[in-house]
């Protein structure tokens, strides 16, 4: 592997309104190397990332490629000179093919002009082959998960072939087995000589993959190390300036009364050979409780949740009851008025609204307690949204600022912040970490304690076991719709949970 420069960041400085992005960033990355940029949400991470990828070509400082000054005009320039990037915030078009996706705006074409679906199938085909993946070219993105999703956005940034490969988050949405099958692939693109840049809040991934490790704070360079020199809590020390522990030695809590009782549920799979998402699953959620979904992609961890909110969109069947009474909802409304809140695992689809403040997206689901005489009071309106970026320590410009000026992690802060200002007594939690640094991951560990200890009853799904054993007081176990098992702290390990979600039944705890 070359020690000469392949990329050389000098520095580099981005501004968005009065929001420093970017300050006086500088360091260089060999070519051939494994190079991981880590930094809590907000550090600039993507925002250098983006201006890399030409995607944003209004910034102070220079680039250099091969020690050649780099003045990008934009994606596509980007990539004609071999530079690549997967996007944390993924950036498909919905009501496409997955093969037209990979191909959009560089289409093949047959020798008369004419758009060679035929080549462009069997070339997708051949990339999930090679990622080891189900997926089928002509999967339209609106059907698949968020997990599939990013497959496919995978996919369409290894077909580039680039020299200069982005990896901004690529495993946040994929299960275990899936981030081995990726991990398979970020070898044969080293072997092949592919410069890869790295970002990720999994000190496991960086520490596994990495050459060097550059560390960013506030918009500044910290400190870039080899690998070999520095541990995973020194770049956590250095990410948010203080030592942050995992939660694993909290007082064990008392859970009270069942809050949510769920008895033979099953979701139907219209078109389907297996015929069912969900199949008799049964369980009971007490207040002041965790408990924990876990399983493999495809196994039903969303689909559980979409049933206990009314957001099904496939018919079930089942007993479903919250405090003893029947609650079966048709739509989220229904069960946000009964006392049930959720966050959903897909940020970008299914929570954001692009063109609303932070204000908006955290008041929107409790406007009910800002009125004052049938309309919102606007005061009131600002004290409720201030609380909660106070309260969840959300880093924004102000409670006006769009909600896309925000990192991911803090817009998933705003989105947990409007769910908790509806005052559930049942919150779903759907993966609300996927994207979040370590130090806010700290921070919502804490919060959920917190809310558990006040009584609150809480369903959390996560892709990542070391996530489930921190957080949970039991853990629920999916395979293909299936309950497998049913974990108490005592039973917790990353083999069991496993085990399980491969499809090695156990019989369920007994249930009070």
């Amino acid at each position: 592997m070359s020690t000469t420069p392949l990329i050389e960041f000098d520095r580099v400085g981005k501004r968005f309104g009065g929001v420093v992005a970017l300050e006086d960033v500088g360091f260089s990355v060999a070519t051939g190397s494994f190079h991981a940029i880590c930094g809590e949400n907000g550090a600039g991470k993507s925002t250098l990332m983006k201006i890399l990828s030409g995607v944003l070509v209004d910034y102070t400082g220079s680039l250099r490629l091969a020690g050649e000054e780099l003045h990008l005009t934009g994606p596509r320039d980007a990539a004609e000179r071999g530079i690549g990037i997967i996007h944390q915030e993924l950036n498909l078009v919905n009501d496409l093919t997955a093969a037209a996706n990979l191909f959009l705006g560089r289409e093949r074409r047959s020798p008369f002009g004419f758009l060679d679906d035929a080549a462009m199938s069997r070339a997708t085909q051949e990339l999930f082959q090679r990622l080891e993946c189900p997926l089928r070219p002509d999967d339209r993105i609106r059907s698949l998960r968020i997990g599939d999703q990013q497959l496919v956005e995978i996919a369409r940034a290894i077909s580039f072939n680039s020299r200069i490969l982005i990896m901004d988050e690529p495993t946040s949405a994929l299960t275990e087995a899936e981030t081995e099958r990726l991990f398979r692939v970020i070898a044969q693109l080293r072997e092949a000589g592919t410069t890869i840049l790295y970002i990720s809040h999994k000190m496991d991934e960086v520490f596994r993959l990495a050459d060097t490790i550059t560390v960013l704070r506030d918009g500044r360079v910290i400190r870039t190390l080899p690998r070999a020199e520095t541990s995973p809590r020194e770049i956590t020390q250095l990410m948010v300036g203080r030592d942050v522990g995992r939660a694993t030695n909290r007082s064990a809590r008392t859970p009270g009364e069942v809050v949510l009782q769920v008895r033979n549920l099953s979701r139907e799979w219209l078109g389907h050979a297996r015929g069912w998402r969900l199949r008799d699953i049964s369980f009971d959620l007490r207040a002041g409780e965790v408990v924990g979904v876990a399983g493999l992609m495809g196994a039903g961890r969303t689909e559980l949740l979409e049933c206990l909110y009314g957001a099904s969109d496939e018919p079930f069947v089942g007993d479903i009851r919250l405090d003893g009474q029947p609650a079966r909802f048709t739509h989220p409304a229904e069960a946000i008025a009964t006392g049930v809140a959720m966050v959903t695992e897909d940020r970008k689809r299914l929570g954001i609204f692009p063109e609303l403040s932070v204000r908006e997206h955290i008041t929107l689901s409790s406007l009910a307690e800002t009125r004052r005489g049938g309309l919102v009071n606007a005061g009131a309106e600002q004290l409720a949204a201030d609380e909660s970026i106070a309260a969840l320590r959300v880093k924004t410009a102000g409670r006006e600022a769009r909600i896309l000026s925000l990192s991911g992690g803090n817009q998933q802060k705003c989105l947990i912040a409007r769910a908790l200002r509806t005052r559930p007594k049942l919150l779903l939690l759907d993966d609300p970490t996927r994207g979040i640094d370590v130090g806010a991951k700290a921070e919502i560990y804490e919060l959920i304690d917190r809310l558990c200890r006040d009584g609150l009853a809480i369903l959390f799904t996560s892709s990542e076991l070391p996530e489930l054993l921190t957080v949970c007081d039991r853990i629920l176990v999916l395979c293909e719709g299936r309950l497998t098992a049913e974990l108490g702290r005592d039973e917790f390990s990353e083999a069991a949970i496993m085990a399980a979600a491969m499809g090695e039944e156990r019989s369920p705890l007994g249930r009070g």
